[in-house]
């Protein structure tokens, strides 16, 4: 924004500075010229990027008095011809982000009755004094309203991280609760059998022996149960799957409607269908920009395909990274094809398919 606002500050002083350097070429004008031209632009945008970055400060009107007096300077000294009148309206778009909005609005009122005033004392015609009227206003409004929609769109982007690692975090808490669910009565169990056979140890041999067969029974039973949940968060079903990606997305903020699933896909299409909406559910929520997501499941007698849409595609195409290129190497290892990258319409896709017919050795 601050290069876009220094682009819109050459078109109002750079064409009198080109006129001074290559037409009148006097040394002192020249010199002042440059020097003034040179302190507004760099007085403007510091104020400019402390105000977006919130670092507002008080002894920032002093810089605000100083480019206005420099602006206001400039058609007097040399001359209003070949555009030094437009320099009355430089500091106009600093006023509402500069100053408090109540000030900024009485500030810009008195300003927009003095630019056309000041113009008319310097010999500008009619014309210009009515452009400078006009002018400083909806300069102001201007620069207020950049500040804004520059301020929105930070919080707007801080709320959706946010609303990402909360999704994140609500998976992890949802994962301790199976766990705590799975093994919370096992565990007390195991500490209540280890207890009695204390209690037995001195009197009763053969009640400590049966306790101890209980406690390794339990013991074993406790790690097939946390191998079946583990099982269920690394190899689900891919409408298990997606529908887990289309929560976490829209808990993000990213619309995403959950795909319809045929119920008779076949068995070893999931586990690599399945990496591939993690990976996509990951690549949407760390490294774009997106405000939708669609989820597309088709099978034909061939293969199965999955395609995941979003508009988040990042304006300079990344190298692929370590997460897209694991999952390249599942898919072919699965004999299906995969690609993804942007679109070209800022879009970026994911594509895989997957054979229907499982490879030979492999379970149906």
């Amino acid at each position: 924004m601050v290069g876009l606002t220094a682009f819109t500050l050459a078109g109002f002083l750079l064409p009198a500075l080109w006129y001074e350097l290559f037409d009148r070429h006097g040394p002192g004008r020249i010199l002042f010229a440059v020097a003034a031209v040179a302190i507004v632009f760099t007085l403007y945008s510091r104020l400019l990027w402390l105000n977006l970055m919130r670092r507002t400060a008080p002894g920032h009107r002093f810089g605000l008095a100083a480019i206005a007096a420099i602006c206001w300077a400039l058609p007097p000294l040399l001359g209003t011809d070949h555009g030094w009148g437009n320099a009355l309206l430089v500091p106009a778009g600093l006023i509402a982000i500069v100053l408090p909005l109540r000030q900024a609005i009485a500030v810009t009122a008195l300003a927009a009755v003095l630019a056309p005033v000041y113009s008319i004392v310097l010999g500008l015609p009619a014309l210009s004094a009515l452009y400078e009227f006009a002018g400083v206003p909806l300069a102001a409004f201007s620069g207020y309203v950049q500040v804004w929609l520059f301020h929105v769109v930070q919080e707007l982007r801080e709320a959706r991280a946010e609303m990402a690692r909360s999704a994140v975090g609500e998976e992890r808490l949802r994962f301790a609760r199976d766990l705590h669910d799975v093994l919370g009565h096992s565990l007390q169990a195991v500490a209540l059998r280890a207890e009695v056979a204390e209690r037995y140890l001195d009197r009763d041999p053969g009640r400590v022996r049966k306790e101890l067969t209980e406690i390794q029974a339990m013991a074993r039973d406790s790690v097939r149960d946390v191998r079946e949940v583990v099982r269920g968060y690394r190899a689900t079903s891919l409408r298990t799957e997606l529908d887990g990606m289309s929560a976490v997305l829209r808990a993000a903020g990213i619309r995403c409607d959950r795909p319809e699933v045929s119920p008779e896909l076949p068995a070893h299409v999931h586990e690599p269908l399945g990496w591939v909406a993690r990976e996509a559910a990951t690549n949407v929520l760390r490294h774009s920009s997106a405000t939708w997501c669609e989820i597309t499941v088709d099978a034909d007698r061939d293969r199965v395909h999955v395609e995941i849409v979003n508009d988040g595609a990042p304006r300079r195409a990344a190298a692929g990274g370590s997460g897209l290129t694991g999952l390249a190497e599942r898919i072919t290892a699965a004999g299906g094809r995969f690609s993804a990258g942007p679109a070209g319409d800022g879009t970026f896709r994911v594509t895989a398919a997957v054979p229907a017919a499982p490879a030979p050795g492999e379970a149906p």
